[in-house]
């Protein structure tokens, strides 16, 4: 299959797409650091989307403005309301492309009372990464993913004195106004990346 996996720097479904002999391209504006510039197109992902080249697509849409982490920034802020409202523009196009097959993934956050809800939540301790992560899958002509490896008893877990527990690498990689950390944060892990490929290629 050809495979679209669009706002994605990190190569990391690609490489794995890849490994299952697809033919996948990455596809960002940003230029990617997984190491195959050559499967990667440095540009606008909703260009290549209505391409009509491709048959399948995975996308990883920025979050910055679509998690609800980040609602109490909105309170009297028109400005972020704007950009919300472009990010789920921009999450509504995607989920439309020409594309028979359609995953988008995102944690948890607005599209699901904007668009729908998910197909499925996810963790990347459902698949071999002892991280806590929630991301939400919106799917379509793809079947749910299904758990291969869970490791939640092995997840480093942190109390910060908010009370709210989480996964010690979520703690260590905040990414308020570090955008280092919020590339660190965006990656797909691997286990995730690999199931990904192997259910779905």
């Amino acid at each position: 299959m050809k495979i679209l996996v669009a706002c994605e720097e990190s190569q990391a479904v690609t490489i794995a797409f890849r490994n299952k002999g697809h033919e996948a391209y990455s596809c960002d504006l940003q230029e990617c650091s997984g190491g195959y510039p050559e499967w990667h197109i440095q540009g606008d992902a909703l260009q290549e989307a209505y391409s009509g080249k491709y048959d399948m697509m995975i996308a990883h849409p920025p979050c910055q403005y679509l998690t609800v982490t980040a609602n109490r920034v909105f309170l009297g802020n028109p400005e972020r309301w704007r950009k919300r409202l472009e990010a789920i523009q921009f999450v509504w196009q995607l989920y439309n492309a020409p594309i028979e097959r359609i995953a988008i993934e995102n944690p948890v956050g607005v599209i699901s009372t904007h668009i729908r809800k998910p197909n499925q939540y996810i963790q990347p301790y459902h698949f071999g990464d002892p991280v806590s992560k929630k991301t939400g899958l919106w799917l379509k002509s793809l079947p749910p993913l299904t758990h291969t490896n869970n490791v939640y008893d092995k997840v480093d877990w942190y109390v910060p004195p908010s009370g709210k527990r989480m996964s010690r690498f979520m703690a260590d990689s905040a990414s308020t106004n570090n955008p280092e950390n919020a590339k660190l944060r965006s990656k797909t892990f691997p286990g995730i990346a690999n199931a990904m490929a192997n259910q779905w290629g």
